[in-house]
């Protein structure tokens, strides 16, 4: 435990920082530097491997096991980081430095590292293992090239980051899951700490702008659910939108709401960021929603939700288990989740047996 801790605190940053202009998809998706400094990171992390974890780490890419995601502790497939040496943690965690920005990366991290917080708030024994930075998964679909689709995922308690790759560049980054329990560490040496602050503190300051007459149409609910609204499903499905509008907000109010999508989009590197973000420019911001239900006042014990909404995105947060201490967010492409859109595309033009 102590060395995974430490190797994870030595680990070196890798800084890319957020797109500042919006590129075309196509130019984007040719250059990609980082994607096949993904590429070449699974492949060096995969040559490491034993044959048994090779084993079990790697699946067909049309194996039902890829889209078998989830958020909570369970039981998983794929080599966890306390079945490595500390050589092969560093290639694993290297996969997520070419795939996150430096911010993502951190708040990756920080979530691997707080099971150690939450055995010590639950008080389990040194023996329980329920609660474990080790316990986080990384699994391949497919053999990684520039010719053949394959894909990454790493998944544990409270994080879920899923990568699929068409010929040598990355076409889908969702679904991507990101928690925190506790949302503010209330005790202990890490007291106060809070992960997802930015999450919080902007869609606050979103809800708290709107004038009496906005709330109405942004509140949906006066209480907030139990958990995100997608949960884990395969396809993520909403009825129809709900809320306000970004046409409907202010100028000031639209500057905030743009930061709250940054933070989300921010955590990708930037060629994967800027692709998402083309996405959502290209469906529109005036056919965007932002909603909210539950308490609209910042404090521990008062549940809340929202989520950003438009024709091809969707951001769900809820903080409402554990006296409104324990955060869910996601982000979920709604046309290509688990690259399925892209794929679709690429078998049209090059049909496999």
């Amino acid at each position: 435990m102590a060395r995974f801790c430490l190797l994870i605190g030595l680990l070196f940053q890798i800084s890319f920082g957020w797109a500042q202009t919006m590129a075309t998809t196509k130019k984007t998706t040719l250059a990609a530097p980082q994607n096949k400094a993904m590429l070449r990171a699974v492949k060096t992390f995969m040559s490491s491997l034993t044959e048994e974890q090779r084993k079990k780490a790697s699946y067909p890419f049309t194996d039902e096991e890829r889209f078998n995601w989830h958020f909570v502790p369970r039981d998983r497939k794929g080599v966890p980081l306390k079945e490595m040496t500390a050589e092969q943690q560093k290639k694993a965690l290297a996969i997520l430095q070419t795939s996150l920005s430096e911010k993502g990366y951190q708040k990756a991290k920080a979530i691997m590292e707080l099971e150690v917080v939450l055995k010590a708030l639950e008080k389990h024994p040194p023996e329980n293992t329920y609660r474990d930075p080790g316990k986080y998964y990384f699994s391949v679909f497919g053999e990684p090239t520039e010719q053949e689709p394959w894909a990454f995922r790493v998944e544990g308690h409270h994080l879920s980051l899923n990568f699929s790759s068409v010929t040598g560049r990355l076409v889908a980054e969702t679904p991507a899951f990101m928690g925190s329990n506790p949302a503010i560490v209330p005790e202990g040496p890490e007291k106060g700490k809070q992960i997802l602050k930015e999450e919080a503190n902007l869609g606050f300051a979103l809800v708290q702008s709107f004038t009496p007459e906005q709330l109405k149409k942004a509140l949906i609910n006066e209480k907030a659910p139990n958990e995100i609204v997608t949960s884990n499903s395969r396809k993520a499905m909403l009825e129809k939108p709900e809320g306000i509008l970004f046409s409907e907000m202010n100028a000031a109010q639209q500057k905030t709401f743009t930061q709250l999508l940054n933070v989300y989009l921010g955590k990708y590197n930037p060629e994967l960021a800027t692709d998402l973000r083309a996405k959502v420019e290209k469906a529109g911001f005036a056919k965007t929603y932002f909603a909210w239900a539950g308490s609209q006042t910042q404090e521990v014990g008062k549940a809340h939700y929202y989520r950003i909404h438009n024709p091809v995105l969707l951001i769900e947060y809820d903080n409402s288990q554990n006296n409104a201490n324990h955060v869910h967010t996601v982000v979920r492409d709604l046309t290509n989740d688990f690259g399925e859109d892209a794929l679709q595309a690429h078998y049209k033009i090059h049909p496999h047996e």
